[in-house]
C-alpha cells in the first residue's frame, strides 16, 4: 500500500502535454471551440484589411495626376466595414470564450475537489490542508486567467502573423526576410525564457501553497496560539511564508519582463530597420510608397503578435504550473477506491470479521499485527490500550478510511473493498473524537447523518436520546446557529450534535472514537445516557479512552503495540494480571 503526494504522482510532462491533458480532462473547454476559432479568425482577418486599403487609396487613389476620389471612397468604406466586422466578431469571440472557459473552469474545480475527497486520509495526511485547498482555487484561478485571455489571443496572434506575413511576402519579398531577421533572435531566446519562467512558476505555485497552510493553520489554531502567548513567533512564520512567495513572484517577474523588454527592443529595431531598407528599395523602384507605408502598417500587426506572445508567455508558464499542480490532484490514483461492481452489505445486524490482518504507514513499521478476530452483531466492543498502541487504526480500517497492508476486513461475510460506499456509509457510522460541525444550525448538522429527516424527526432524536432539556436549553432550540467548526457550542455540546447526526443515521456498525473524552463530567453522564441509547441494538466498536466506556461493553479488546494481546468482558479481564488491569488501575487512580 502507498500514498504517494501530489508531487510524486506521474512523470513531469512539457508545458504543451500539461495543457492538452487538461483539456482532455475538461471537455467543457472544447464546446463550441470551432466557431469561437472561426470568429478569431474573421477578427484577424479584418486587422489586414486596412493596411490593404491604406496601400490602395495611397498607390490608386492619389498618386495620380488627380486623385480617384472613388477609389479612395471605397477603400475607406470598406476598411470601415472591416472594422465593424473585426469589432462584432471579437465582442462575439470573448463572450463565447469566457462562457465556454467558465463551464470548463467550474467543472475542473469540481473535479479537483471530488478528489480531494476521494483521496484517501493517508493521502490527505500527507500534504497541508492548505496546500489541497490552493489547487481547487487559485491554481484554478490561474489557469482562467490564461483560458480567458491568453489562449485565445495565442491563436489569434498566430493567425494574424499568418496573413500579415502572406500580404508581406506579396509586396516585398526583401522587407519580408528582413523583418524575420530581426526577429529570429527573439524567436530562438523564448525557448530559454520558457523553460525559467516554467520553474520559477512552479515555484510560486508552491510557496502560494504554502502561504495558504500556513495562514489557515494559524487561523484554525488561534486560541492556542493566543493560550500560549506565541502571536509573535506564529506571525514570524507567516511573515517567512508571504517572503518567501514574495521572493518567488519577484524572481518570476523579472524573468517575464526580461522577455517583455527584449521583445520591445527587438520589435523597435524591426520598425527602424524596415523604414530605412524600404526609403532605399523605393528609390531604386523595387516598392511604391503605398506599399511602404501599408508594409509599416503590417509590420506592427507582425510585431503585435510577438510582443504579444511573450506577454502570454508569463502568464502560460504561470497557467501550466497551476495546471501541473491540478492535474496531480485528478492523476493521483485513489488508493482506496469505491468498487465499479460491487456487493451491497445484506440486510440485517453486521458482524465484524479482521482475517490475519497488518497494517503500515507508508515508509513505517507495522502498526497491525497479523489481526484475527470475529465480532459478534450487536455487541458492544471497547478497544482499549495505551497511546500508539494501534486503537484509531482499528476504527479507520473498520469504515474503510484505508485499507489493510495485508489481511482483508469483512462485515456480515463481504470484503470492504467490495462493498460501495453507497452501502457502507448508510450502514456504518463513525463519530469521531472531535465532533466537528459545519457552519450551519444544529438541525442541519444533525440532517448529515440523513438528509431527508425532518426537524420533527431530528427533535424526536433528541428526545429518544435524552437530550430534548438540552435542546430547549439553547437560544432557539434545533435552529441554533453552532458557527464556523461548531465553535458557538461547547465541546460537549458538539459531540451531543454529533451523537443526534449518527443516532438519526441509524446505521447497523457504529465506531466511536471516544466520544466522552474531552468533555466535562456533567456533560460526560448526559453523553453517556444518549451514547447508551445510541448503541442499544447495534454493534459498536469504541475506542475507549475512559473507564466508562470500557465497563459498559460486552466485550473489551486489549491492544499493546499493534497486536490483540487480552480479550473478554471487563470483569474477567480486570481480575487477570495483565495489560488490562493496569490500565484499570491507572484510570481508577485518576479519577480520586
Amino acid at each position: 500500500m502507498s500514498a504517494l503526494t501530489a508531487e510524486q504522482a506521474p512523470p513531469e510532462r512539457g508545458s504543451l502535454a500539461v495543457l492538452a491533458h487538461g483539456l482532455r480532462l475538461t471537455p467543457e473547454f472544447r464546446e463550441g471551440l470551432g466557431v469561437t476559432l472561426l470568429l478569431a479568425l474573421v477578427a484577424t482577418g479584418g486587422r489586414v484589411v486596412v493596411p490593404i486599403a491604406v496601400q490602395q487609396t495611397i498607390d490608386g487613389g492619389l498618386s495620380g495626376p488627380e486623385p480617384d476620389l472613388g477609389l479612395v471612397r471605397t477603400a475607406v468604406g470598406l476598411a470601415a466595414l472591416a472594422v465593424l466586422v473585426t469589432a462584432v466578431s471579437a465582442y462575439v469571440m470573448n463572450v463565447r470564450l469566457y462562457r465556454s472557459t467558465e463551464n470548463g473552469l467550474s467543472a475542473l474545480r469540481v473535479r479537483a475537489f471530488r478528489r480531494v475527497h476521494d483521496l484517501s486520509a493517508l493521502h490527505q495526511a500527507a500534504e497541508r490542508r492548505g496546500s489541497l485547498v490552493s489547487r481547487v482555487t487559485s491554481d484554478v484561478d490561474t489557469v482562467s486567467t490564461f483560458m480567458q485571455w491568453g489562449g485565445m489571443l495565442v491563436v489569434a496572434s498566430a493567425a494574424q502573423l499568418l496573413l500579415a506575413t502572406v500580404v508581406m511576402l506579396i509586396w516585398s519579398w526583401q522587407l519580408t526576410l528582413l523583418v524575420y531577421l530581426c526577429f529570429l533572435p527573439l524567436f530562438l531566446a523564448v525557448r530559454v525564457f520558457q523553460a525559467r519562467l516554467q520553474a520559477a512558476y512552479r515555484l510560486v505555485r508552491e510557496r502560494i501553497g504554502e502561504l495558504l497552510g500556513a495562514v489557515a493553520e494559524s487561523v484554525v489554531g488561534a486560541p492556542v496560539i493566543r493560550a500560549y502567548g506565541t502571536q509573535a513567533r506564529t506571525a514570524g512564520r507567516i511573515d517567512g511564508a508571504v517572503g518567501r512567495a514574495r521572493e518567488a513572484q519577484t524572481r518570476a517577474q523579472t524573468i517575464a519582463a526580461l522577455t517583455f523588454s527584449t521583445g520591445e527592443m527587438v520589435a523597435a529595431f524591426a520598425t527602424g530597420a524596415v523604414i530605412v531598407a524600404g526609403v532605399l528599395l523605393g528609390v531604386d523602384g523595387g516598392i511604391t510608397v503605398g506599399r511602404l507605408v501599408g508594409f509599416l502598417f503590417l509590420v506592427t500587426l507582425f510585431v503585435q503578435p510577438v510582443q504579444v506572445a511573450t506577454e502570454v508567455l508569463n502568464e502560460a508558464q504561470n497557467a501550466v504550473a497551476g495546471m501541473r499542480r491540478v492535474l496531480a490532484i485528478l492523476d493521483t490514483p485513489t488508493d482506496v477506491a469505491d468498487p465499479v461492481d460491487g456487493r451491497p452489505l445484506p440486510p440485517g445486524p453486521v458482524d465484524v470479521r479482521f482475517e490475519h490482518v497488518s497494517f503500515a504507514y507508508p515508509g513505517g513499521p507495522e502498526v497491525l499485527h497479523d489481526v484475527d478476530l470475529t465480532l459478534a452483531a450487536r455487541t458492544r466492543v471497547a478497544v482499549v490500550g495505551e497511546t500508539g498502541s494501534g486503537k484509531t487504526t482499528f476504527a479507520k480500517l473498520l469504515t474503510r478510511l484505508m485499507d489493510p497492508t495485508r489481511g482483508r476486513v469483512l462485515l456480515s461475510g463481504v470484503p470492504l473493498e467490495e462493498v460501495p460506499f453507497s452501502s457502507l456509509r448508510t450502514r456504518v457510522v463513525m463519530v469521531p473524537q472531535d465532533g466537528f460541525l459545519f457552519d450551519s444550525t444544529v438541525v442541519d448538522n444533525v440532517r448529515y447523518g440523513r438528509p431527508s429527516a425532518t426537524d420533527e424527526e431530528i427533535s424526536r432524536a433528541f428526545a429518544e436520546l435524552g437530550l430534548a432539556d438540552w435542546v430547549a436549553s439553547l437560544p432557539d432550540g434545533v435552529r441554533t446557529p453552532v458557527g464556523e467548526r461548531g465553535e458557538q457550542l461547547s465541546v460537549g455540546e458538539r459531540q451531543l450534535v454529533a451523537v443526534a447526526r449518527a443516532y438519526v443515521a441509524d446505521p447497523d456498525l457504529l465506531v466511536l472514537d471516544e466520544a466522552t473524552s474531552a468533555v466535562d463530567p456533567a456533560t460526560e453522564v448526559r453523553l453517556q445516557r444518549a451514547l447508551d441509547s445510541l448503541t442499544r441494538g447495534r454493534t459498536t466498536l469504541a475506542i475507549a479512552h475512559r473507564l466508562s466506556t470500557a465497563e459498559a461493553a460486552d466485550e473489551v479488546l486489549v491492544v499493546h503495540d499493534g497486536v490483540v494481546v487480552q480479550r473478554g468482558p471487563h470483569r474477567q479481564l480486570v481480575a487477570e494480571p495483565g495489560p488490562y488491569q493496569r490500565l484499570h488501575a491507572s484510570w481508577v487512580s485518576q479519577s480520586r
